[in-house]
């Protein structure tokens, strides 16, 4: 496959470190744990919901969504959604973390993506892949590819290992890039229905952010200023709507028509391999963007935002 490899014994190098979260291990560590403990700041919650059954009783979530900005911008957002998932498994740790990410590098791929690499590399620590069940996924489906270039600088799944190291330390991963694509659903269902004949317990995330409005990514159909982000935001809640109704045939041709998340593809899959493997609820913990998560840090013009949320499905 291009860019690919024999699957091996190579790690994954981080490519975003010192950019998008701390390049030195004490500090990524100390950072991360405090994400996904609860004391990592942000704005207030748009929306914090309790992430228990209407019973009363605990949900055990199997997926969710993290954001993948600067963990200074979304870091807070990824971590609640993490500190959910794990609150949830503690009497269970899963075995997986599959991690479906959003695909920013531009190069046209109609499939999953999945990379050669037996170990991700990340200040502070490794997460090993499990290469047997992206190899069952390439031989049995061809959906799905070994590319690396898809993996090489991407940052989607790399700034969430040093989150869900913290959360379920040695836990096993998969990352895969999963396009904005009509076969996204049917990718999803394929990796559940791989996971489940390998006997594991697994979670799945997908790795994206929502609307990124502004002038900056050349995208503002309600103009310049706090109208445009509150329409931004109601953008974000129309995706987001689709995810609480659990519908995800529908994600991926809303997000062609409304550009209003970067990863619909990845959403699109954690959602249908939730579903497969019987999730009847999702949850949304918390809807804000960088404009607001900034403030009392790294105050903005109100001009450029892009639209993060922390979700639970289960």
């Amino acid at each position: 496959m291009p860019g690919g490899q024999d699957r091996g014994s190579s790690i994954r190098p981080p490519a975003v470190a010192g950019m998008f979260y701390p390049a030195d291990p004490a500090q990524c560590r100390r950072l991360a744990r405090r994400l996904v403990e609860g004391d990592g700041g942000g704005a207030a919650a748009e929306t914090a919901v309790s992430p228990t059954a209407s019973s009363g009783e605990a949900t055990r979530w199997l997926g969710g969504i993290v954001p993948h900005a600067g963990w200074i911008a979304s870091g807070a957002v990824a971590g609640q959604s993490l500190r959910a998932l794990a609150a949830s498994t503690r009497e269970a740790p899963p075995q997986l973390v599959v991690v479906f990410g959003a695909v920013h590098t531009p190069i046209d791929m109609p499939l999953a993506a999945l990379d050669s690499h037996a170990r991700w590399a990340v200040p502070g620590g490794d997460s090993t892949v499990r290469q047997e069940l992206g190899a069952k996924l390439t031989e049995s489906s061809d959906l799905f590819a070994v590319d690396d270039r898809f993996h090489d600088r991407e940052h989607a799944v790399e700034v969430e290992l040093p989150l869900i190291q913290v959360a379920w330390p040695d836990v096993e991963v998969l990352p895969v890039e999963v396009p904005l694509v009509d076969d996204a659903p049917e990718i999803g269902r394929r990796t559940a229905r791989q996971v489940a004949a390998a006997g594991l317990s697994a979670l799945f995330l997908a790795s994206s952010d929502l609307t990124h409005y502004g002038p900056s990514y050349r995208f503002a159909p309600a103009g310049i200023g706090p109208q445009g982000l509150a329409w931004a935001k109601d953008n974000d809640r129309r995706v987001l709507g689709l995810v609480t109704a659990l519908a995800f045939d529908r994600v991926v041709p809303e997000v062609r028509q409304r550009a209003n998340a970067c990863g619909g593809g990845a959403i699109a899959a954690m959602l249908s391999a939730c579903r497969e493997l019987g999730a009847t609820r999702a949850t949304v913990l918390r809807h804000t963007n960088s404009f607001e998560t900034l403030a009392g840090v790294a105050p903005q013009r109100p001009v450029d935002a892009v639209g993060y949320a922390a979700v639970v499905v289960g």
